[in-house]
């Protein structure tokens, strides 16, 4: 028996998930008999879930049960959660259950308790843009299972190219994995530099842009990443993380403290000596500016998911923060 709840924001993730497990579980001449996807938005879907799951395996290879966008998390009547807690502990070894959702399970539901006590519960949601240690960390991982090999600048940069956006980074690692083919060592930062398209890292630099007052600059990086067909919001996501960690950082020195971990840790920073460059990006720089531009990317956020015009819109917000650095 296998019972498995996925959340969180990153469909891509999610999806290649969701493929290793019918590639595991499923016989692909029997996939017809064995394999059923459900919505989550029927009300019955969780009831019909639970009948299919105990239902025997025919032919060859396990049964997979999918329930995709799942609210038992969120609400669950009654009668289902009485069907849960009779079924779940029940099924077959050779049924698997799978539920998924983008929602963030209620843990004060009955329901939640009951499924983080028989189902492997896993989250996958964005990595924070600010979070270095994690985006590395994810690249090694992806690279390993893809069967690429980078030296440790190549994973640094590739890191930094592709930011949290889970769906590039794997398109980049295939890509890469038909070039490595050719070579007998590790790819190089040479390399990634040469064949990755470089969103995050233009996004940084857009933040390093603002920074400076260089409306020119800035302008010019927003018509570039929006040609690339990055996402105006990730674009805006990864201004507030850069945002925030500077801002954090500044008014930490300007409150007089010294401590280059504490620091850290208040800015979510895991590698504290990375302080001495971020200190040397601030000089000059004062923390009530940095905290008014926070507003102002929330505004920024709010218009976008709202439907204003994505280029219009981080023109006009980008040319106001470059205001604050003049």
């Amino acid at each position: 028996m296998g019972v498995y709840f996925f959340w969180g924001e990153d469909d891509f993730a999610i999806a290649q998930r969701v493929q290793r497990l019918k590639d595991s579980i499923l016989d692909p001449n029997w996939i017809q008999f064995n394999y059923q996807q459900i919505s989550g938005e029927d009300p019955n879907s969780t009831r019909d879930a639970l009948n299919e799951a105990m239902t025997p395996v025919f032919g060859m290879g396990g049964r997979l049960v999918w329930v995709a966008n799942t609210s038992i998390c969120q609400q669950c009547p009654e009668d289902i959660f009485t069907q849960l807690q009779l079924i779940l502990p029940a099924i077959p070894d050779s049924s698997h259950l799978l539920f998924t959702t983008s929602k963030k399970p209620d843990k004060r539901l009955k329901s939640s308790k009951l499924i983080e006590q028989y189902a492997e519960v896993k989250e996958y949601s964005p990595i924070s843009p600010w979070k270095t240690d994690e985006l590395i960390k994810k690249v090694k991982e992806v690279a390993q299972e893809i069967g690429v090999k980078l030296t440790p600048a190549a994973v640094e940069l590739l890191a930094e190219s592709v930011g949290n956006n889970s769906r590039q980074l794997w398109n980049e690692l295939e890509k890469l994995q038909l070039y490595g083919k050719q070579e007998n060592q590790p790819l190089d930062e040479t390399v990634i530099a040469t064949l990755v398209n470089a969103n995050a890292q233009n996004s940084l630099q857009l933040a390093q842009a603002i920074r400076k007052g260089n409306q020119a600059e800035a302008l010019q990086l927003i018509d570039e990443l929006l040609s690339r067909n990055e996402p105006a919001l990730r674009i805006v996501a990864t201004l507030v993380g850069q945002f925030r960690t500077w801002t954090i950082i500044q008014l930490k020195l300007e409150a007089g403290e010294s401590d280059n971990k504490l620091i850290a840790k208040a800015a979510d920073i895991p590698n504290p000596n990375r302080l001495y460059f971020l200190r040397k990006e601030l000089r000059g720089i004062s923390g009530k500016s940095l905290l008014q531009t926070l507003p102002i990317l929330l505004e920024l956020e709010t218009r976008l998911k709202r439907g204003y015009n994505p280029l219009e819109t981080l023109q006009i917000k980008t040319i106001e923060l470059c205001q604050f650095f003049n």
